[in-house]
């Protein structure tokens, strides 16, 4: 099985983390990955987006340009990605930043209000967590099991006061 996820939003929306957590999952699982960051110079506010490939064989190359899974955390990556989506894939949109609804009928979505749901956990910056949490129960790329190894080697010793939260975002989001 192989799924290939673009993860696309702003600069300072945890983008490139939510891919790199995902990363450390599928590799931990023993599974092939590709995880490919890229961002605007402007960083905080300016575009990213991260393409993750997580497959049962070697990936042969890194580029997603036609994922089988979009998460949209804003409305200029789901105004540039969403015809990119294979026809009978996942549209994921953060419903609480994005008001216009995905204009396809080819494509499964959902339509996650995590900015709102990470401000009712306390967590407002982890809206990210939240739709790796959907992710992982709608497409089952990655097993929901044995999360916490996985936050360890993304979530650094200097932020370890962050850990419980991003778990409890990241369960918050596969409950949903």
């Amino acid at each position: 099985m192989t799924t290939n996820l673009l993860i696309a939003g702003f600069g300072g929306q945890g983008i490139l983390f939510a891919g790199k957590f995902l990363s450390y999952k599928c590799l931990l699982e023993g599974r092939q990955l590709s995880w490919l960051p890229s961002y605007g110079p402007e960083m905080r506010g300016g575009t990213a987006n991260c393409s993750v490939i997580l497959s049962d064989e070697p990936v042969g190359s890194p580029i997603v340009s036609k994922p089988d899974v979009l998460i949209a955390m804003n409305l200029p990556s789901l105004d540039k990605y969403e015809n990119d989506v294979v026809p009978g894939g996942i549209i994921m949109v953060d419903s609480t930043l994005i008001e216009r609804k995905v204009s396809r009928t080819d494509v499964k979505v959902f339509y996650v209000p995590s900015t709102a749901m990470a401000q009712e956990i306390g967590a407002p910056t982890l809206a990210n967590m939240i739709m790796v949490g959907k992710f992982i129960k709608e497409t089952n790329a990655v097993s929901y099991e044995n999360l916490e190894e996985a936050l360890g080697k993304v979530v650094s010793a200097r932020h370890q006061d962050l850990f419980d939260i991003n778990l409890n975002a990241i369960r918050k989001g596969y409950e949903s």
